[in-house]
């Protein structure tokens, strides 16, 4: 039943697995299905494939180069895209209430957002929400004002707009595929690495 949940991956539009592969600087290619393909990914490496026409997938829970909270991710996102167009960086888990999305077209990286719940804390807040993430409520507001004002009502409504692992799906949906519906016996998988 596809995945999602406790991982991370990038949604890349009208790329070949070939060329997000290669993007990545994955290496040692090996072709797979997709149940073998996201199975391993889970555990070891990075898992490129083609699910849906018009988008190519790389899933991995700990091989992507970096996470949304890291120093360079940005630019790390950015440059991936001068190569590739449009990509789409997601990533849930629900341990430590890691939940980010980011949008990066032509090197741009257009949108980004990271909510780390264990420590209550949005490290990344880039550009404005889109239209998707205002009409799911998740998202929409940055970092926790500095304020010795911040009344009850304020913290309530700030945490309200924290997304939870669900709603990282919802804004995957809205943007480009929810990878936890994909029906297993029907993708053809190509590369794991």
């Amino acid at each position: 039943m596809g995945f999602g949940f406790k991982t991370s991956w990038l949604a890349v539009r009208g790329r070949t697995v070939e060329e997000v592969a290669d993007a990545l600087g994955l290496r040692q290619r090996r072709t797979m299905d997709w149940v073998t393909g996201v199975d391993l990914a889970y555990s070891e490496g990075v898992y490129v494939a083609s699910p849906i026409p018009g988008w190519t997938i790389a899933h991995s829970r700990l091989d992507l180069p970096l996470s949304a909270y890291d120093q360079g991710f940005v630019e790390w996102l950015g440059d991936l895209s001068r190569s590739l167009g449009e990509v789409q960086f997601f990533a849930s888990e629900r341990t430590v209430e890691y939940h980010a999305w980011a949008l990066a077209r032509e090197g741009e990286v257009l949108r980004a957002y990271c909510y780390v719940g264990e420590q209550g804390e949005i490290p990344l807040f880039v550009g404005d929400a889109t239209a998707d993430e205002v009409r799911i409520g998740k998202g929409v507001l940055g970092p926790i004002p500095d304020s010795a004002d911040w009344s009850d009502e304020d913290a309530d409504a700030w945490f309200a707009t924290t997304p939870a692992e669900g709603d990282v799906m919802q804004v995957a949906a809205a943007w480009s595929l929810d990878p936890s519906t994909l029906d297993d016996e029907t993708v053809t998988g190509l590369y794991g690495v």
